[in-house]
């Protein structure tokens, strides 16, 4: 009975150790990491002009009144000095700053402010409103303490951070919390991928950095929830893509980003039911570029984009992030799912800032009359050149413009009037005939599922699964 209370008590005391020696104790203090990176950290003043030309009386005037003179000065253009406050982080001992882009986007003059009382002016070497950074030069000859920058793929959800800054223009401030999230999406730029942070960060501190227990930058403080201050949630771009950016504008003075040339769209539980694949995944082809790298490389509209150059795309929105981090003028293997099957495709990718929109037609026809789809409760005509050329549409557009639907539609909570239907299960629409045959079809299977591709009314391509009853 002893030996067995003694291996129980030893199992406890082993087990006990492993979950202790697995955890991190909480810091007693932040100050041995905060102190030798506050002078590191800048504060960043802009000021631009602003012309107002706003009525100071709550009434108009009328034409020809004998006080439309007499007052006609106080409706003139007025110019005022407006002044805006952030952080930034120096990266170079030349004096290299790094910051967000609406924290000095149209500024006439920047001035950085070093260890709380030395200023200096800036100016921009780069900048790129896509992923909000920018880079800055000190115009100094002095020497500067950079910091350097850390894995942000290794920081994981609850790691302690700090965030140092200028919070109301109150100067070097810190604030300590703990990694809230990962790959966070907010809908303010179009490459997304924050950090989300209990640590608080509030207006000025836009610009700052994220450090980590090592003292080395994570993120770089983005945007909050609240308009009124923190709310223990607040965004920071991770490192790893900031500092892509952040070496091309240091290099070129602009972003050179890979381009494949698709509109994607979520694959929804639908859709990879019509498609056979065994769950949703991946990015699907809305559309294609005309002369794009994917329409050279042979991918096409339908297609589901499962891999890029070696990583795998389980949500649409990893792709563009994904596309715009690799090389411009690389060949890049794109696995794709096409007729229930994989293929491989090989694209050169071209690159997105210099890429261009699909060209339409001058030429117009006129439109036909409309026709009732009487199995889907819809009312269509044909496309014509005329609304190619006014909702600008690839010029070899063809399909059917949806100008009525029927309150007992199947497609009533899916698409609009004036959306424009292009294939339905994967095969291009060109009359009211061809639809009728495809839905009487479906009808008459087991399936009762229609995968339409459309054009919604922001002229943008999408595909849709619906049940049929």
């Amino acid at each position: 009975m002893k030996k067995i209370k003694l291996v129980i008590f030893t199992f406890i005391l082993a087990f006990s150790f492993s979950i202790n020696s697995n955890s991190k104790t909480v810091p007693a203090s932040f100050a041995d990491l905060a102190e030798p990176l506050m002078s590191s950290v800048v504060n960043i003043s802009t000021t631009q002009t602003v012309t107002t030309t706003a009525n100071p009386f709550p009434f108009q005037f009328p034409p020809g009144s004998p006080f439309e003179d007499m007052f006609k000065e106080f409706g003139t253009p007025q110019e005022r000095k407006s002044s805006a406050l952030g952080s930034g982080f120096i990266i170079d001992e030349k004096g290299i700053v790094v910051t967000n882009n609406h924290v000095i986007q149209d500024a006439e003059d920047i001035i950085v402010r070093v260890n709380g009382d030395e200023e200096f002016k800036a100016k921009i070497i780069g900048a790129d409103p896509l992923s909000d950074l920018a880079v800055l030069q000190l115009e100094t000859t002095e020497k500067f303490i950079p910091v350097q920058f850390g894995d942000s793929d290794k920081a994981r959800i609850g790691d302690w951070v700090i965030a140092i800054g200028n919070p109301f223009g109150l100067g070097g401030t810190v604030t300590s919390g703990i990694i809230s999230a990962r790959n966070r999406s907010i809908g303010l730029s179009r490459y997304e991928d924050y950090i989300q942070t209990d640590a608080s960060i509030n207006s000025g501190n836009s610009g700052g950095p994220l450090f980590d227990m090592n003292g080395d930058v994570i993120g770089i403080n983005t945007a909050i929830f609240g308009r009124n201050g923190s709310i223990g949630i607040g965004f920071s771009i991770p490192s790893n893509s900031a500092k892509i950016v952040i070496d091309q504008l240091i290099e070129f003075g602009e972003t050179k980003r890979g381009w494949l040339g698709v509109r994607i769209q979520d694959v929804t539980q639908e859709i990879a039911d019509v498609e056979k694949l065994d769950k949703p995944k991946g990015a699907l082809v809305a559309s294609v570029a005309e002369n794009s790298p994917s329409d050279k490389g042979g991918i096409k509209a339908g297609d589901i984009i499962l891999e890029f150059n070696g990583v795998k795309i389980n949500k649409m929105k990893e792709l563009p992030a994904i596309v715009a981090k690799t090389k411009v003028g690389k060949n890049v293997k794109v696995k794709i799912w096409r007729n229930k099957k994989e293929l491989v495709k090989n694209v050169l990718l071209g690159r997105l800032e210099t890429s261009e929109d699909f060209k339409v037609s001058e030429k117009k026809s006129e439109p036909l009359k409309d026709i009732i789809i009487e199995d889907l409760k819809i009312t269509v005509r044909k496309l014509t050149k005329e609304d190619i050329k006014t909702r600008k549409l690839p010029n070899q557009t063809s399909g059917l413009v949806v100008t009525k639907i029927g309150n007992t539609s199947p497609l009533l909570k899916s698409i609009e009037v004036n959306s424009i239907i292009v294939e339905a299960q994967k095969t291009k629409v060109k009359t009211a005939k061809d639809l009728e045959k495809i839905v009487k079809n479906i009808l008459k299977s087991n399936q009762k599922t229609i995968l339409l591709a459309i054009y919604n009314n922001q002229n943008q391509r999408r595909y849709i699964g619906v049940k049929l009853d």
